[in-house]
């Protein structure tokens, strides 16, 4: 088993997931997008001591990370959640499907509200992914096997060694070319499964304009990881 997960409680009562990673090569600390409780990684060989140590020197840091985590909200009649970068109301309505209508999300009204966009947000994740993946992929000359979505906390894709990509579902909330420049990254993983200078050269060729998209999704993507389906 590459790494198992308990927990811990600090001086101040603060509680920290703790992971033993036999990958890990050193003591990190880190506070997930998500809101979910920060991850302490210590390498099998240190101490329980010296991770608590190391986390309690860095209670400072640990305050203000958690300071900047955005309040999470939950997907419920009367929200505004966003799709395509826009803040739509979600409002319950006598019809089968979710749909969209001028600035209302209108919900089938005897279903859980959560439950039905988050299977509608897949939908339209796809549908955007596809095509954008398609074209980059075919401006790379390198195919891509698949397609794949799930919810994840700590990245927005990746692209596997036999041309497997995955996707964060989430990205559908994000303004369309935040999405178009997701795919162009992953796709450009095709050609270089690493982040070194020619990588970026590639992702530049493949949308020469991402780089305000990349900004936005590092400025605003903690937001979309705060968003619950189920209450």
């Amino acid at each position: 088993m590459a790494s198992m997960e308990q927990r811990i409680i600090l001086s101040d009562g603060l509680e920290l997931r703790l992971k033993r990673s036999s990958r890990a090569r050193r003591m990190t600390l880190r506070v997930p997008r998500d809101g979910s409780d920060p991850l302490l990684t210590l390498p099998v060989h240190v101490p329980l001591h010296e991770g608590r140590a190391f986390a309690e020197s860095r209670h400072g840091w640990l305050q203000q990370a958690l300071g900047r985590v955005p309040a999470r909200q939950t997907v419920i009649q009367g929200a505004r959640f966003p799709v395509g970068g826009a803040h739509l109301l979600i409002t319950a309505a006598d019809i089968k499907q979710v749909q969209v209508q001028d600035d209302l999300l209108l919900v089938p009204q005897n279903r859980p509200a959560g439950v039905v966009v988050s299977a509608w947000m897949r939908q339209i994740a796809l549908a955007r992914l596809r095509p954008a993946c398609d074209r980059f992929s075919a401006d790379l000359g390198r195919p891509y096997r698949a397609i794949a979505l799930r919810d994840t906390k700590s990245r927005w894709g990746s692209c596997t060694h036999d041309g497997r990509l995955m996707f964060s579902w989430r990205l559908a909330m994000a303004p369309l070319p935040v999405l178009t420049y997701v795919a162009a990254h992953e796709v450009a993983h095709l050609a270089h499964m690493d982040h070194s200078s020619r990588f970026w050269a590639q992702v530049q060729d493949l949308m020469p304009d991402h780089a305000p998209h990349r900004a936005w999704l590092k400025a605003h993507g903690g937001d979309l990881m705060q968003w619950q389906f189920r209450n």
